[in-house]
């Protein structure tokens, strides 16, 4: 009697095992069914192609005959049946009627030799060497252990093949062999050829990643890492040149400044991102990006507000700050920095640089600082070549991309302090940079491309007029006088003696101080025209009186007599201190 034939896909199931089967192809469902109407029993057979329905031809000729145990069908029209398999049987005259497959089986003798010592032996083998490999190949050793020792032969050779991965033509071998010492040979057989391959991937491994310590670990890591993104659609590179056009397209840079930096992107993009050349482009795509393009403060101008900054700010110098006011008033006519360019003269301590600080204020605009001090490379104004190592926009580029705006309040401060040598003229550049009709168009070295600065108010400071003619013809001269002995009292009644007392911890409150006291040590220790000695002397006193009082807030009046009191010490120290250098000379 022909039996019925339920065709699987790689699966080889042997005798003597229970075995689930879940069936939602309506074909394969109606083979169950006949075969569950006709004798209840079934062939188990594995195929050659993954399509179904198939052909004769792609289903192997040797299979594994069950009783069918039990059958429960699903409302979705699947089935679950269970299988109890009984024998490996050979197929012959397979035929196909209605799509379903019938065949005759012929069962295949198998001695009975499970118990026979050689195959106990066997058995273990395979165990022991499953055990050797289960680093490599993440088995669940417990699970095998549990089918040596309660399993018996058919189930431990059933899970051993399916925990190998072993293809369908050695199981269907295995299966077909004559008696369970042969079939454990097979298997043994196979395991040890897995083993052999195993040793060498791991000695291929040994080798890659002996290469990869010799430099070469990092780069291959991360090309595995782009290949692996890009097959899952998460190319980080991609995603990032990606981005970085679209806030190309999104800048508001001008037509040449985006041309260029298009021209760059696409030289980026045909380069691998592990060449330096490409990380050179990235980083000046970064820069380039990073630059204020149409980015400016719009605070309205408010003269009320700047004079009450300027004057809050700073005592005195009324000629300047009308002077300042002057210019604020014409910026906020014209709605430009029109005019000169303001340059503060003055000795040290008088208040310059606080003064730009302030302007910035009284504008609302952001404020940068730049020192030309020593100053005696072009580049620090115009930056290198991207082609250099190392290379980096200049000082005015980097000001504006830290302040994120085109129109900050830029200080030159100690512009007559800038030298000259053989590696360039700054001053040259500067020149550029002060004169309105030039620096709508200055170019940077390094971003290559035409920026505006017409937009950033440049004040410079100067100790002194030690400067060229060139230089003098593009700046108006304010010079500041040094302050008067009532001025300096005034400015430390409003602002140095707070400024010492919180750089020394004291309480305001607790400091006693009198116009004649600040006019003591005007006359007695300070001999300059601005305030920083005498911001010194303050802080000086607030020190020593700190430290005879244990660091304790006691209020103290501090009377000329006490101010000697304290400064005397002090000046005594460093007069010792001077007498001992010199001696040891």
């Amino acid at each position: 009697m022909k039996q019925y034939i339920l065709p699987l896909r790689d699966l080889v199931v042997h005798p003597g095992l229970t075995v689930p089967v879940y069936i939602d192809n309506p074909v394969s469902v109606s083979c169950l069914k006949g075969a569950a109407a006709a004798d209840r029993r079934i062939v188990l057979v594995p195929q050659h192609s993954w399509t179904y329905p198939t052909t004769p031809d792609d289903i192997y000729n040797v299979g594994t005959v069950g009783d069918i145990i039990q059958v429960l069908h699903m409302p979705d029209g699947a089935v679950h049946a269970i299988v109890c398999t009984t024998a490996a049987v050979t197929l012959g005259n397979i035929e196909v009627t209605d799509g379903l497959f019938t065949a005759d089986a012929t069962p295949i003798e198998i001695a009975t030799d499970e118990t026979a010592p050689e195959t106990i032996a066997l058995r273990d083998m395979i165990a022991e060497n499953v055990q050797a490999m289960s680093s490599v190949r993440k088995f669940k050793m417990d699970k095998l252990r549990s089918v040596v020792n309660n399993y018996p032969l058919p189930a431990f050779v059933d899970s051993v093949v399916q925990m190998m991965d072993i293809d369908t033509d050695n199981a269907l071998k295995i299966l077909c062999a004559p008696s369970w010492r042969d079939k454990l040979i097979l298997l043994l057989e196979q395991i040890k050829l897995m083993g052999e391959t195993a040793k060498i991937e791991d000695s291929i491994n040994r080798r890659i990643h002996q290469q990869m310590e010799n430099g070469r670990r990092e780069a291959i890591l991360q090309e595995k890492m782009r290949a692996l993104q890009k097959e899952m659609g998460e190319d980080s590179e991609e995603m990032d040149s990606e981005n970085i056009r679209k806030r190309i397209v999104k800048s508001s840079m001008p037509t040449e400044a985006k041309e260029k930096a298009m021209s760059e992107w696409k030289r980026m993009r045909s380069l691998s991102p592990m060449s330096n050349e490409g990380g050179l482009l990235k980083t000046y795509l970064d820069e380039l990006l990073a630059m204020p393009w149409g980015k400016m403060d719009t605070i309205p101008i408010d003269l009320n507000v700047a004079r009450n900054v300027l004057d809050s700010e700073h005592s005195g110098m009324t000629g300047v700050k009308e002077r300042i006011l002057e210019h604020i008033a014409v910026m906020k006519k014209t709605g430009g920095n029109q005019g000169s360019i303001l340059c503060f003269v003055g000795a040290p301590g008088v208040g310059k640089t606080s003064l730009g600080k302030s302007i910035a204020a009284a504008l609302g605009r952001k404020y940068q600082r730049i020192s030309l001090g020593g100053i005696s490379d072009e580049a620090h104004f115009r930056g290198h070549r991207k082609t250099y190592i190392g290379a980096q926009t200049g000082r005015i580029m980097d000001a504006l991309k830290r302040c994120k705006t085109n129109n900050p309040v830029i200080v030159l401060d100690e512009i007559d302090k800038m030298g000259r040598d053989w590696r360039g003229d700054p001053e040259s550049a500067l020149l550029e940079i002060l004169d309105p009709e030039q620096n709508k168009t200055f170019r940077d070295h390094y971003l290559e491309v035409d920026f505006d600065l017409s937009n950033v108010l440049f004040i410079a400071t100067a100790n002194s007029l030690n400067l060229s003619n060139a230089l003098k013809d593009r700046m108006e001269i304010i010079e500041i006088p040094g302050y008067s002995i009532d001025d300096k009292v005034k400015i430390a009644r409003e602002h140095l003696i707070a400024r010492a007392a919180r750089d020394t911890g004291w309480n305001p409150d607790d400091i006693v101080i009198f116009d004649d006291a600040i006019r003591h040590i005007i006359q007695n220790y300070t001999s300059e025209q601005g305030v920083r000695e005498l911001q010194r002397e303050l802080t000086a006193i607030l020190r020593r009186a700190l430290l005879e009082n244990d660091c304790a807030d006691v209020r103290t009046e501090f009377t000329p007599a006490k101010i000697d009191e304290l400064l005397s010490v002090r000046k005594s120290a460093g007069f010792s201190k001077k007498i001992g250098f010199g001696v040891r000379l």
